[in-house]
């Protein structure tokens, strides 16, 4: 199985994934701590993560695969939705809730 697919599978067979640098419990850069924060802030518990740092053909992968250079990517329902920047503006928004609740 090739990489882009490997990843295409993370995608579609979790509700929700969380492309990151580091584990939930111990997020490896700022940016991966702070779209966990976002996640929990907006209620999630539990949700799946990649720790990118473990696997280097997905961490160069995933930015190819959404055509984003940056980690952490979140996908919701096989669906790209951004990194934390983007994540944190939606959730400012309200958006970011609303999407979660489908989930």
């Amino acid at each position: 199985m090739s990489t882009q697919e490997r990843i295409k599978a993370l995608v579609n067979d979790h509700p929700l994934v969380l492309f990151m640098k580091g584990t939930k419990q111990f997020p490896q850069c700022g940016f991966s701590s702070r779209a966990v924060q976002i996640l929990q802030a907006a209620g999630l518990k539990d949700f799946y993560t990649v720790n990118v740092l473990e696997d280097d053909d997905i961490r160069q992968g995933i930015k190819e695969y959404a055509n984003w250079p940056t980690i952490p990517q979140l996908y919701v329902k096989g669906e790209f939705i951004g990194g934390s920047d983007i994540m944190l503006e939606m959730y400012e928004a309200g958006e970011l809730q609303t999407l979660l609740a489908s989930v």
